[in-house]
């Protein structure tokens, strides 16, 4: 038998941990030993309104099973408050190993109609919020020389949705900005990775209708537990996981089509040649825009 992944004496921050896929994070990675920081506002799906008993019911199933959590009701959206739930971290465990960026809203409407202010509302929570959290936490983990934070798309973001301009935006936005933390916690043995998960929650159920029966949150908390752990040394990746799939995606590059030089292309060269640039039968997957640019460089030298 393997050995049993375990999370003794870690601290982790889980955002949005109030109800459903956060929830289900925090109750595995506490029955596996962390200690848990319950991060919910306790709004409704649109962020508006707040209560503090969807946190402490968290915290309190925790300890009944005889884990260690606290409670956090801070919202994302501010710079205080990002710093103020990971100063909850530390006042009541003395650090921070794991980060979960879980929190999110929705505010839907079709591009035409949708107005600045809904864009901004659902931005200000799932990206500037994972970055107001991402930010402290990182600094304290790079203090300590481990770490490991998790950033959740969706299939939305990745692939685009109706009527979600402004949720696409944010979870796109949430790969690049786990691609970077990747890059720099790297040399602190900090790991950041995302995952694009397809579970029926109150923030997808309208979307999922029927189809959302046999997506339980239950089939996203194991892979969760694996990327936090120690023994994930993974990092700069991207997950899908739904309904018993677990699988990478990727942004690959094409081998693309090479104009000959000195000619300058024209129009009608890119028609001509558009089936090689469209081509993605011999694709890299490069680890940072600084070995693209490195690719390149080596391609125009031959």
């Amino acid at each position: 038998m393997s050995e049993e992944i375990r999370l003794d004496g870690r601290v982790a921050i889980i955002t949005g941990a109030g109800g459903g896929l956060g929830r289900s994070y925090a109750l595995l990675l506490a029955e596996r030993g962390a200690k848990i920081v319950v991060n919910d506002l306790g709004g409704g799906v649109d962020g508006s309104g707040a209560s503090q008993n969807m946190a402490d019911q968290v915290v309190d199933e925790i300890r009944r099973s005889g884990g260690e959590a606290v409670a956090n009701y801070d919202s994302v959206a501010t710079p205080e408050a990002g710093e103020a739930i990971v100063r909850t971290a530390i006042d009541a465990f003395g650090k921070v190993d794991i980060l979960i960026n879980n929190a999110g809203i929705l505010r839907d409407r079709s591009l035409a109609k949708m107005s600045s202010d809904e864009f901004d509302a659902v931005l200000d929570v799932h990206l500037r919020g994972a970055f107001h959290v991402t930010r402290p936490a990182f600094a304290n983990m790079k203090q300590n020389g481990y770490g490991r934070i998790l950033f959740t798309s969706s299939a939305a973001g990745l692939f685009g949705n109706f009527g979600q301009a402004n949720y696409a935006a944010a979870k796109m936005g949430l790969v690049g900005l786990s691609s970077v933390v990747a890059i720099e916690g790297e040399k602190y043995d900090i790991r950041s990775n995302v995952i694009a998960p397809i579970a029926k929650t109150r923030l997808s159920e309208h979307v999922l209708g029927p189809f959302g029966d046999v997506l339980d949150i239950d089939y996203v908390k194991p892979l969760v537990a694996y990327l936090v752990s120690e023994q994930c040394t993974a990092t700069h990746e991207i997950f899908s996981v739904g309904g018993g799939k677990y699988a990478r995606v990727f942004v690959g590059l094409g081998a693309g089509w090479h104009a000959e030089r000195p000619e300058k292309p024209t129009p009608e060269m890119i028609r001509d040649h558009w089936q090689q640039i469209m081509s993605i039968d011999d694709f890299t997957v490069p680890r940072s825009a600084t070995e693209e640019i490195m690719t390149l460089g080596a391609q125009l030298q031959q």
